[in-house]
């Protein structure tokens, strides 16, 4: 079966071949942004959902069509991806000394039915410097995550503890996504 990712995440391509497969990837062209009053969870059903249908259309109906959208939540509050450094460095800031929250929703679609979860991890960062953080945006690419941050990258140091799948912190919860297969009869292995 032919997989495809609707996602323009490399972390997401690289997270499915460590699990040995190699999805043909295909960027989907949707808005992100959350609608006024919207709760987490039906924005994540909504984006994830939506990015694997603006693939789906593309003729890929026998293909196994693989999406998400990632989160991060601090008191509820969702910090999306930052503007620019000085809105990295407040999310830091923010995070900093704290529990955060990271939420992946994650669709697959096969043959016409959609299944959907959300995987949830609880991140400790410990307490940051101001210098730490200014090291942090010298040398690392913040601008296209969420929160401001990367955990594979320089910011694992920042971390104290995890709670919950350390891939969905990554951006893709690889158990979610078999147990999901399993629940639809898919078997990564044939």
């Amino acid at each position: 079966m032919k997989v495809v990712l609707a996602s323009a995440s490399p972390r997401r391509k690289e997270l499915l071949q460590l699990i040995g497969l190699d999805p043909e990837v295909i960027a989907p062209d949707i808005e992100e942004a959350p609608l006024p009053g919207e709760a987490i969870d039906a924005f994540l059903q909504r984006v994830a959902i939506a990015k694997g249908i603006e693939v789906y259309r593309k003729r890929f109906f026998h293909s196994l069509i693989v999406s998400a959208d990632t989160v991060v939540l601090l008191d509820d509050q969702l910090i999306g991806k930052p503007a620019g450094r000085d809105d990295a460095s407040s999310m830091l800031e923010r995070l900093s000394g704290r529990w955060h929250e990271v939420l992946t929703g994650l669709a697959l679609m096969h043959e016409g039915a959609t299944s959907f979860a959300i995987s949830r991890t609880r991140v400790r960062f410990k307490e940051l410097a101001a210098g730490e953080i200014a090291h942090y945006l010298d040398h690392e690419e913040y601008m296209d995550k969420a929160g401001a941050y990367a955990i594979q990258g320089r910011a694992a140091v920042f971390v104290e503890r995890i709670e919950g799948c350390f891939f969905n912190v990554m951006g893709f919860p690889l158990n979610l996504f078999y147990r999901l297969l399993g629940e639809r009869g898919l078997n990564l292995h044939e």
